[in-house]
Parts: structure tokens; C-alpha cells; sequence
């Protein structure tokens, strides 16, 4: 995650940038996800969830084991995610038993077409610190990325229980190519109803993504949207217009943003900003974040479902994260063994690789360049400054039956 109104805001007030622990003793976020069982049926749904039940998930007392281990561990934060959460049966106990557990930060990631009259209570009633809200564009846009008629209202209504509750409240937004013409108006909507942050998130090939991977924005669209996002970041911190704006799954985002500072202010204030980007250190894949998926499989983002550590079913998530699995060791490498593009881009050091399932799903080496990088070779540094990068890969999925290492 790239928070941009964070660093926009070392333009007007620096710190001194704080650098990342040592690989092995960084406890991740971990991103939970309950259930794969959802009311919608989204386009890009990295877990293929549907409104069914699917067998082999967690059950109560080893979700409670769960929760135990990762408060034991001291993780920063758990972010509560689906499927829908709410549409599993033990959500409120969980929920409970976590707040009661004391996590640091605690957060819901919902489709929020459930946040309405009781449930908006319950959520602030446990003081969850932040819920996240999907809503990928306005009205019928919406229903027709999200499956369902009507998810656009029900979807907004929850964002408007939870705000007259005083929860902070957040929406994301993936950004593709049916939908790319709503960002403006996506971020009046915040606006309008006092939202207290922006997500952008960028497709990752996975899942029913993947199956769409062609919806991908072109990369000129992709540097529209981060124009529009990094204006609007600068009146959050300028014009005390609040509004926290962060981006997802494309970590070429901080670069972009690095190259606007050093145009706009110069190169003493990028230096600054870079040592920020660089002590934050981009992707955090299998560093910084953690997936346990509704079957207990543990695995290093929410994304590499092909991919598992191994299973909190046997083994505690704590002993998983602190093992010696190959994947993750290589994840946490700095740098990261890249090829191609990323391998020789100059800015390594500030988005850490990129997003590599990207990489992985089209080429089936986790190494090779990120096709969803919008910057020029001579933006990066790379060695032929003529060819601009690759575009968004429109063919079928490479067979998964890789070697990862």
C-alpha cells in the first residue's frame, strides 16, 4: 500500500524517515479471510467468492486458536476480509473475541451491503478502527462490476451507517478500464459524504482478476488517475481539504510520485521524499503483509493463492512466519532477484519489485518484470530509453504448474 497523502505531506512538514526492522523480526499485517461465501459476485474477486457455503473452512474454535496465536505473535494489525466476513455465521463472536484481544489496529474489509440498522451498531459498538467499503464506480456501474442490482445503494447506505455512527470509514475503488472515467466522480462521493480515506486499488491478476485481466487500464489512463489522485492529495495537505488517499497493488505508484515531487519541487525535497520511499521500501509481499485465506492456508499476500507457507490447521501462523520457506526468504531479499525491466530499474530501492503475481501470472516466473508498470524505460532508467514499457498482458494465464524458486 502506497500512502500518498503521507508522503505528500513530508512537502510541507519533514520527519525524519523510519526504516523498516530487519526482514526476520518484522511481524506483518495479516489479512484474514474468513470466508469465501459473499452476496456479490465482483469481476475482479481475487478469491472467486460466491453466496454459497464452501466446505473445508476454519472452524470456530480453530479461528478462536487463531486469533489467540496472532495476538500472542504482536502483529500490528488484523484486517477482518472475505468473501463477505458478515456472511459467515461466527463473524460477530470473532469480532469479539479480537477486540477483546486488544490488536493493535483492527479493521473490517466489507462490501458494506450489510451495514445497515443492527450491524452498523455491532461494528461500533466493538470499535473496529477502520472500515473499508468496495464500491467500483457510481449506480448502475457499480451493480453491473459488482453483480447485483441494487449493491450500489445498500453499499452506500452502510457507508452513511457507519459515518453517522463516528466510524472511520474508507472506500475502495479498482481501477480498470469499464470504470476508469468515474474516478473524479468517485471522489467527489467521498467528499460529499465525509469519507475518511481513498483506496485505489490497480487489478491484480488473480482469481475472477485474472479471468479479466483485459480490463486492465491501458497505462495512460493509469497516469491520469494517479494526476487526478496526487492533485487531490495536495489539497488534503495544502488547502486542509482532508481526504487520506492511499493506492494498492502497484507500487510503481510511489515512483511516479517521487518524479513529481523532483519536478514540482525540485531535487532537494525528492531526496527527502526518496529516503521516506526507500526506508518504507515498496512491495511487501511476505514482509509486511500476511494472507490466511478461509481454509487456514497461510499464504504471502492475499493474491498468491498458489502459493502456501503451510496451514494454521497444523502448524500456528507465529512458527509459519518465522520458518524457512524458500518463497518467503526470497520475498524479503533486498533487492529482490528481479529480471527484465524490474531487474534493471533504478528505482529497486523504492517499490521493492512491483506486485510479482502480476509477473507470475503472465510469464510464470515470479522474478520477471511487472507488466502493469506504467513508467518509461527513461523514467526508469533502464537501458533503452526509447521502448516505453510493456502493456497489460491480454492473453490466457500461464500455467501455474511453475517452479517458484
Amino acid at each position: 500500500m502506497f500512502r500518498l497523502t503521507q508522503y505528500m505531506q513530508e512537502l510541507l512538514t519533514p520527519t525524519l524517515p523510519r526504516r523498516r526492522s530487519a526482514a526476520g523480526s518484522i511481524k506483518p499485517v495479516v489479512i484474514w479471510n474468513l470466508t469465501r461465501t459473499c452476496n456479490l459476485k465482483c469481476r475482479h474477486c481475487y478469491t472467486t467468492s460466491a453466496d454459497v457455503p464452501f466446505p473445508g473452512e476454519l472452524s470456530h474454535a480453530q479461528a478462536l486458536g487463531v486469533l489467540a496465536d496472532l495476538s500472542d505473535f504482536g502483529i500490528p494489525a488484523l484486517i477482518l476480509s472475505g468473501g463477505e466476513p458478515l456472511s459467515r455465521p461466527d463473524f460477530w463472536a470473532l469480532a469479539e473475541r479480537a477486540r477483546a484481544l486488544n490488536f493493535r489496529h483492527l479493521s473490517l474489509s466489507t462490501n458494506g451491503t450489510k451495514l445497515t440498522g443492527a450491524n452498523a451498531d455491532r461494528v461500533a459498538a466493538l470499535g473496529f478502527d477502520y472500515v473499508g467499503i468496495s464500491l467500483d464506480g457510481i449506480g448502475a456501474m457499480n451493480d453491473w462490476f459488482r453483480g447485483v442490482d441494487g449493491a450500489f445503494a445498500d453499499a452506500l447506505a452502510g457507508v452513511r451507517a457507519c459515518k453517522a455512527r463516528g466510524v472511520k470509514v474508507g472506500l475502495r475503488f479498482t481501477i480498470t478500464e469499464d470504470n476508469a472515467a468515474m474516478l473524479p466522480d468517485m471522489l467527489a462521493l467521498c467528499d460529499a459524504e465525509g469519507v475518511d480515506k481513498f483506496y485505489l486499488s490497480h487489478l491484480v491478476y488473480a482469481g475472477r482478476g485474472d479471468k479479466h485481466r483485459g480490463d486492465d487500464t491501458e497505462h495512460a489512463r493509469t497516469r491520469a488517475a494517479m494526476d487526478l489522485l496526487i492533485a487531490r492529495a495536495w489539497k488534503a495537505v495544502s488547502q486542509d481539504q482532508p481526504l487520506e488517499i492511499v493506492t494498492g497493488n502497484n507500487d510503481a505508484d510511489a515512483v511516479y510520485f517521487l518524479r513529481w515531487v523532483e519536478q514540482n519541487f525540485g531535487p532537494e525535497k525528492a531526496r527527502h521524499v526518496r529516503s521516506h520511499l526507500e526506508a518504507w521500501g515498496g512491495n511487501s509481499s511476505g514482509l509486511g503483509v500476511a494472507n490466511i485465506d478461509p481454509q487456514g492456508k497461510v499464504h504471502p499476500d492475499t493474491y498468491w493463492s498458489d502459493y502456501t507457507v503451510g496451514s494454521v490447521k497444523n502448524d500456528l501462523f507465529s512458527a509459519l512466519w518465522t520458518g524457512e520457506d524458500a518463497m518467503l526468504a526470497t520475498l524479503r531479499q533486498r533487492p529482490r532477484p528481479l529480471k527484465g525491466r524490474c531487474g534493471d530499474c533504478a528505482y529497486q530501492a523504492v517499490c521493492g519489485g512491483n506486485t510479482r503475481i502480476r509477473a507470475l501470472q503472465v510469464t510464470g516466473d515470479p522474478w520477471a518484470e511487472d507488466p502493469a508498470c506504467y513508467l518509461t524505460n527513461a523514467e526508469i532508467g533502464t537501458g533503452d530509453s526509447a521502448r516505453l514499457t510493456v502493456t497489460p498482458f491480454r492473453g490466457k494465464s500461464h500455467d501455474p504448474a511453475h517452479r517458484f524458486i
